[in-house]
Parts: C-alpha cells; sequence; structure tokens
C-alpha cells in the first residue's frame, strides 16, 4: 500500500462507521438532524428572513430536509445509529466567494485563493489583496471563520483540496473559485473536512468541464451524500484519525526512502559492478594472461609503425602520470595509461554542416547514449562534404563514439555496425592503434564512475566553450590498463550481470 492509499482505507474505515465502534448511549445522527435544522430556523428567524428569501437560499446553497436519499445514491451500508445525508443539510451556511477586484499592493484587505488553501492550513505567503471598496461591500457572511472548511472549485491539480480554518490572524475573504462549508461545531467541521479528503478522487472524476479546466458546481455540491453519525461518535471518529495521521506520516518517510532505495538499487549496482571491474576485483588475475606493461608496449609499436607509414600524425608526448591522478590501487599486472597512448582521439567537422535531403548520414551527439548507437535517425550532408569531413579519419566499426556536449555529455557507445557517415564536432572519435585491444572493456571505463568524472571536466584555456568536454582532457584521461585476456574475462562477466540491472530497473 502507498502511504495515500493506506490513508484513504482509515478514511474509508471511517465515513463507513468501522473506525470506531458505536455507542447507544451516544444517540443517533437523526436526533443530531433535528437539532441542526432547529438551529437552522432559529437563525433564519433571528435574521427574519423572509419565506422566498429562506426558499432562495435552500435551493442555492443547502437541501431540503425533507429530502429522502433514494437507495441508488447509497455507495455503502452505514451503521443503524447514521444517517445518510445531503451534504448542505449539516452545513450552517455554505456559499461560494465573490471575484474581488484584486491590487498588486500588498493592503490589509486580504484573499484566500486556491493556492493559499492548502490540506496542511493556509499558506499565507499565497494570499492575495484587494481594494478598500470591495471589502466594505462584502456582507458579514463572506468573512472566515475558524473551522471553516474549504474547497477548491477549479483546475486539474487543485480541483478538490480541501483545507479547514484554525484561528484567524487578520480578517480573510474568498475568491470566487472556493466554496466555504460552515457547520455548527468545530467536530462536524473536523468530520467533514475527512470527508472531503477521502472523496477527492471521486471529485476529480465526476466535474465538469474540459480537461484543463474542470470546475465545481455549488448546486450539485450541496447535494452530495455524505453518511452522518452521532456529535460524539463524529468526535471520536476525528479523534482517531488524527492519532493514526502522524503513524501514516512516519509510514510515508519510510516509504519513501524504500522507494528511492529501489529506483537507486540498479543504477547504483551497475556503478558497483563497473567499479569492481576496473579496479580488477570483478575477475580473477592469472599470471600466464602477462601484463598490462607488456600490452602497453606492443600498443606502442603499432603506434611508431602506424606514424611510420604516414597513417596517423606524430604528437606532442603526452605528460607523466603523477600520483595525484591514480584515483585507487590495481593490480601489480596492470598499468595505468593514458588514453591517447593507446587510443587514436579525434573529433568531427568545426564546421557548420549544409545538409541535403539525400546524401552522406551525418550523426551528432544526440545519436549516442550509454552504450548506445542510434543512427536511424540522422540527417545527411553531400558526397563532397562526407568525403571532406572523413579525408583524414572516418568513424568504422569497433570504434567508440562519446558525446561532447549537452546534457549526456561524457556518453559513449560502440559503432556496432557497418554503416558510412561522418560526425560533428559535438562527438569524439576513440579509435585503437592496435588491435589487440578490447573496445568493450575500454566503453565499460569511460561509461564507469571513473569515466564520469572525466565528463565534470568541461573546459579548459582560452577559447574552450563552457559545456565542451575538451579534447586534451579526453586524450589525457587516465585508466587502468589490464592484460588482453583479462580484459575479454571482465567483458564477458559484465556482459552477464549488468543485464540483471537493467531488469531491475
Amino acid at each position: 500500500m502507498t502511504p495515500q492509499e493506506l490513508k484513504n482505507s482509515i478514511l474509508q474505515l471511517a465515513i463507513q462507521g468501522k473506525l470506531v465502534e458505536q455507542r447507544p448511549e451516544e444517540g443517533t445522527a437523526a436526533e443530531l438532524l433535528e437539532k441542526i435544522f432547529a438551529a437552522k430556523n432559529a437563525k433564519d428567524a433571528k435574521n427574519n428572513l423572509t419565506q422566498r428569501r429562506r426558499e432562495k437560499a435552500t435551493s442555492a446553497h443547502s437541501v431540503s430536509p425533507c429530502d429522502k436519499i433514494p437507495d441508488d445514491e447509497k455507495p455503502f451500508d452505514i451503521p443503524e445509529s447514521w444517517e445518510w445525508v445531503r451534504l448542505g443539510e449539516i452545513c450552517t451556511d455554505v456559499f461560494s466567494g465573490k471575484s474581488p477586484t484584486y491590487t498588486k499592493l500588498e493592503t490589509d484587505y486580504r484573499i484566500v485563493g486556491q493556492a493559499a488553501n492548502q490540506q496542511e492550513g493556509l499558506n499565507l505567503s499565497q494570499l492575495k489583496y484587494t481594494n478598500a471598496d470591495f471589502w466594505n461591500k462584502m456582507d458579514e457572511r463572506y468573512f472566515l471563520r475558524e473551522n471553516d472548511v474549504l474547497l477548491n472549485t477549479l483546475g486539474n491539480g487543485t480541483l478538490g483540496r480541501s483545507g479547514i480554518l484554525g484561528a484567524l490572524p487578520y480578517p480573510l475573504l474568498t475568491d470566487g473559485h472556493l466554496f466555504v462549508f460552515r457547520t455548527s461545531s468545530p467536530t462536524s467541521s473536523y468530520y467533514l473536512y475527512y470527508y472531503l479528503q477521502y472523496k477527492r478522487h471521486d471529485i476529480e472524476k465526476t466535474a465538469n468541464g474540459s480537461t484543463n479546466q474542470t470546475f465545481l458546481s455549488l448546486s450539485k455540491t450541496v447535494k452530495w451524500v455524505i453518511p452522518l453519525p452521532p456529535l460524539a461518535e463524529q468526535k471520536r471518529i476525528v479523534a482517531k484519525i488524527e492519532e493514526l495521521l502522524p503513524l501514516i506520516d512516519r509510514y510515508e518517510k519510510a516509504w519513501s526512502k524504500l522507494e528511492n532505495f529501489n529506483k537507486c538499487f540498479p543504477v547504483d549496482m551497475q556503478k558497483s559492478l563497473l567499479q569492481m571491474a576496473i579496479q580488477g576485483k570483478l575477475v580473477e588475475q592469472r599470471p600466464e594472461e602477462g601484463t598490462g606493461e607488456e600490452l602497453y608496449r606492443q600498443i606502442q609499436a603499432e603506434k611508431q609503425r602506424l606514424v611510420k607509414s604516414g597513417k596517423i600524425k606524430k604528437e606532442k608526448p603526452l605528460p607523466e602520470i603523477t600520483e595525484d591522478e591514480i584515483p585507487f590501487e590495481i593490480p601489480e599486472s596492470w598499468r595505468w595509461v593514458r588514453l591517447n597512448e593507446v587510443c587514436n582521439v579525434s573529433d568531427g567537422t568545426h564546421q557548420t554542416p549544409n545538409y541535403v535531403e539525400k546524401g552522406k548520414p551525418f550523426i551528432s551527439a544526440q545519436n549516442i547514449k550509454p552504450y548506445r548507437f542510434l543512427p536511424e535517425i540522422h540527417r545527411n550532408v553531400s558526397e563532397k562534404d562526407f568525403l571532406e569531413y572523413n579525408k583524414n579519419i572516418a568513424p568504422a566499426k569497433g570504434d567508440i563514439l562519446m558525446t561532447r556536449v549537452g546534457a549526456g555529455i561524457g556518453e559513449a557507445a560502440i559503432i556496432n555496425q557497418d554503416f558510412e557517415f561522418s560526425i560533428y564536432v559535438s562527438l569524439a572519435l576513440i579509435k585503437c592503434y592496435d588491435k589487440d585491444f578490447n573496445m568493450e572493456y575500454l566503453l565499460h571505463v569511460i561509461n564507469s564512475p571513473l569515466g564520469k568524472q572525466l565528463a565534470k571536466k568541461k573546459t579548459l584555456g582560452k577559447g574552450a566553450s563552457q559545456g565542451n568536454l575538451n579534447l586534451i582532457f579526453i586524450r589525457e584521461f587516465v585508466f587502468p590498463l589490464p592484460p588482453l585476456a583479462e580484459q575479454k574475462r571482465i567483458v564477458a562477466k559484465l556482459e552477464e550481470i549488468l543485464p540483471l540491472c537493467e531488469r531491475l530497473k
């Protein structure tokens, strides 16, 4: 059960007469109704209402005491001492606020709107203001009183939200988007308040109007049916609800923690597995598989061969790896390296492309998500531009693409299909010098917490745009290099267990 479902269940038990026991000595709801009707008649007589005005007030804001509730309007059974009544019958007054003339100036003439009416109480910071002319014209009955019950009447998200007033710090009126229910006792007000909380879901479903502008009708609202207990039982119901509410709040906190844990657990587990993998803790080390140092020297030899053959340019020596750049310990058979020592790192064209309807695919950062190469939705450039963009180096199956800009900066995927395309400057292209290096291992490194730290280093030096992952940072990225056979075993183990994290999501 969610916290809201638990609260709804308690409120449902309350209004069905199942939350507290019935006590014969407390009388009946019929007797309570007689007292309410007598109080209404006395009030009308005191105010010298004419018969016509009484009828008008009854039809607009209340219902006739002699109305009998048809059986098909009764949603459930209630105790014998209770009565099904219409909402307007149990209120001494029901009204909708008037539409005030607002002013942006803070005055002493304060208006409660829907934003100020909160379930937890009035939000005084959301009060609005009117002028003295409107204020002084209002009848006394429209000024709010302690224990008045408020109901929002308009709009999705706020419609049906109820509140109850405590002691008021100053005089207040409502605007035309609130109904005010005034009862003969604080107990009845709180019982009605909890009834309206229970009914909110139904209120939202049955309101009039369009999808974006639903509203309540006062003439229909006063005819809602409500189960009425004797006054003393109402008091015990309210007391029991208020006893249980703090427990529901505690349950909600525990529920939220559990929900957050369940939501974060698959992602946190994935991060932990990747971190274990690149620290040499996911699979065992085997001496017969050689060392990362041996693999590094092999890659360096191949890199020099490519330089001599003119296939790649000779680059400036990379800085030595310092102690403060090493984030954790690795097995003795591994070696720390910079990315550009084992891979060529470049980016796409810096020119603004001239797109054409038919031509060669052009890929940008939007086509890359973690572990996913998504080339299906792309734009095209001409054959001439394509050849120009790819004349020095071209993306190929097995290479890695990394995003350099945007919300997903630092995300990477392997090109997993034979597909000719060129790339924009928003992507870095990572191409290994030697075939004896597992690019899938490198992909896991880039998408690991260690790789995510790289994405935080977004700018460097003059001319770098804020939010761009500079190529210098990518080339100097420090990561652990295991022997090739161990790389393959790490990748195989991750491919076995990472899908379990996805299933947990």
